[in-house]
């Protein structure tokens, strides 16, 4: 019975190939033809188009999302109180920050978010460039990992079930050893994942603040200070938010107000950005002009084997998701002043970090798809400007590389290393391709069907994402309280 339905789908891909290429000459008859075409590659690698379906997600109207919404806006959880967790992660910027790479602490201007946002001449190790060495990962559909997060995993799932987001046997976190469970990793990746911007001294902490403690003493310190213990806010009323926000109206200060908390309201915050209406899950449902012929015609690429006449990228962009949460070496480009990896400490050798496997050095987390188009810049350091850019990065890197332009950049970031540390990771990736241990298969494709890919990815995006007013409801309104007045009000140029 698989063999025939493998035939089956087969015919109808061949079909679909004849048609994009006018082979069909009757539109209605094409138009049906690759709607069921579609449709059935889809079936057969049983898509739906909704991740979120057997999930528990919290609702942004919910007394903890709101709690986290106030404590993701507030200043207050960084040590010199001039960055939010928002400052990179703006509901307006695609749950990013519109730049390749992002500046933390020291901005000169801290409430400009996105393009514009520079890091103060007076500021730590000032270069001119921003300070923190990767991307900023869209907050956007981050309950749907299952596995890990940030873009070397060094928050990990132990058992990895499907649908629970790391609730199933333990996480791990850069506080444990790798492999080993975090006791205070909290209850799914989100809440472990909050536990570490406020500690990194680029993003939220900056190089004063608990300058010879550890993680912990930095959130307990942190703790301390919206509990009013320690002189540092100038107004405080963080306990009547606790309490309303885990609605515990007489419990005590001590009881509410501990770290573990604010990353359970941070993460339901954060979990609570599902934004999956988009059009290619309309057009699964039935709905036939959801979207067009481009994007059904990039369907067929992206969900077709290289060998079989497409792109090959479901291989890696798996399930309603579109990620297997697996690490692979792809070389985009490296800029940026680098995790201290290499010689000069220019490089970042992603995976490799965390595992100390020699495959999996320049290997990085595959990013899901969802809302693409409005979560740029991407890859790992945010080389790319252009979402056909990265769709042809991936059909030949090497080729990509050899016609990267830098100067399609801002000027203040740093590419001095950019060729050197690229060109490693290309040589990585060969090496990989060599072996059999790799799933990038490059593929020879016409600047249509380019076009058509891209055309898809588009189609991937929630209208929501795009909508002011519906974004609206994670941003929060004057009358919401600002516990410590510190509430980032942001600015773009």
């Amino acid at each position: 019975m698989k063999h025939n339905n493998d035939t089956k789908l087969m015919t109808l891909l061949a079909a679909a190939l004849l048609s994009a290429c006018g082979g069909e000459s009757d539109s209605t008859t094409t138009d049906t033809a690759l709607n069921q075409q579609v449709r059935a590659l889809a079936d057969s690698q049983g898509l739906t188009g909704d991740p979120s379906q057997g999930r528990a997600l919290p609702s942004i109207e919910s007394p903890q999302a709101q709690l986290g919404m106030q404590l993701f806006f507030s200043k207050g959880l960084s040590g010199t109180l001039d960055t939010a967790c928002v400052s990179c992660h703006h509901p307006f910027l695609g749950g990013g920050d519109d730049l390749p790479l992002s500046v933390g602490v020291e901005a000169d201007l801290p409430d400009l978010l996105g393009p514009g946002r520079l890091h103060s001449s007076a500021g730590h190790h000032f270069d001119g460039g921003p300070t923190v060495p990767r991307n900023a990962p869209s907050t956007f559909n981050i309950a749907f990992y299952d596995d890990v997060l940030f873009h070397d995993g060094r928050v990990e799932s132990l058992d990895k079930t499907p649908g629970l987001s790391g609730a199933g046997g333990g996480i791990r976190t850069p506080d444990s050893p790798f492999g080993v469970a975090d006791p205070t990793a909290g209850d799914n990746l989100a809440t472990a994942q909050a536990r570490f911007p406020v500690t990194s001294k680029e993003e939220m902490r900056g190089f004063e603040f608990e300058a010879d403690g550890d993680n912990t003493s930095v959130r307990d310190h942190l703790a301390s200070r919206l509990r009013g213990e320690v002189v540092a806010l100038s107004g405080n009323t963080w306990l009547e938010a606790f309490r309303t926000g885990l609605e515990q109206p007489a419990a005590s200060a001590e009881t509410l107000i501990t770290y573990d908390n604010v990353a359970a309201a941070l993460a339901s915050y954060q979990n609570s950005q599902v934004l999956v209406d988009n059009p290619w899950r309309a057009f699964l449902a039935g709905d036939d002009d959801a979207i067009g012929s481009d994007a059904k015609q990039g369907a067929l690429l992206f969900f077709t084997e290289v060998a079989n006449g497409g792109a090959g990228c479901s291989g890696c962009h798996q399930g309603d998701f579109f990620t297997d949460e697996q690490f692979h070496v792809v070389a985009m480009p490296q800029i940026g002043r680098g995790k201290g990896d290499g010689a000069d400490g220019t490089d970042d050798f992603g995976r490799f970090r965390e595992t100390g496997n020699p495959d999996d050095r320049y290997a990085f987390r595959t990013p899901h798809l969802l809302n693409v188009a409005d979560t740029g810049p991407w890859g790992h350091a945010g080389g790319y400007g252009s979402l056909e850019a990265v769709v042809r990065h991936h059909l030949n890197p090497r080729q990509a590389m050899a016609r990267y332009d830098a100067s399609q950049l801002d000027p203040s970031i740093q590419v001095s290393n950019l060729q050197a540390n690229t060109g490693r990771a290309l040589d990585q990736l060969d090496a990989l391709q060599a072996a059999g241990k790799s799933k990038l298969v490059t593929a020879a494709l016409d600047d249509d069907q380019v076009q058509q890919l891209v055309a898809f990815l588009n189609a991937l995006t929630d209208p929501c994402v795009t909508t002011p007013s519906c974004m609206a409801q994670w941003i929060p309104e004057d009358a919401l309280l600002d516990p410590d007045s510190l509430r980032l009000h942001a600015e773009f140029q």
